[in-house]
């Protein structure tokens, strides 16, 4: 499954007014953990996709400081988790791990 590429302006549709949990992976162009971290969540994606919603913020989109900010986005990579439209969950930085993100998913299933 294909992940869903997030903006400020897509953000609700995509995550707050989902049904099914929702799997949004925050990464930078600058970041290197981000891009090495990518193909894992990407696998996972393809395993989950059915069950949960993924999606991915591109924190280096123009504008979106104060959005991340709202959202306590200080440092990547961060993987959260949304459930009901609400921040249920996250792992931040060297947490961020194929294992980690498998086992948060798990818990919402």
């Amino acid at each position: 499954m294909t992940m869903v590429d997030l903006t400020v302006d897509n953000f609700d549709a995509e995550v707050t007014n989902q049904d099914k949990p929702v799997l949004v992976d925050w990464w930078g162009e600058s970041c290197e953990d981000c891009k090495a971290l990518m193909p894992s969540v990407e696998a996972l994606s393809d395993q989950y996709g059915d069950q949960v919603h993924f999606t991915r913020f591109n924190t280096s989109q123009k504008k979106v400081r104060r959005f991340c900010i709202k959202h306590k986005i200080f440092g990547l990579p961060v993987i959260s988790i949304f459930k009901n439209g609400e921040k249920a969950e996250e792992l931040t930085k060297d947490d961020c791990t194929k294992e980690n993100v498998e086992n948060m998913i798990k818990k919402y299933l």
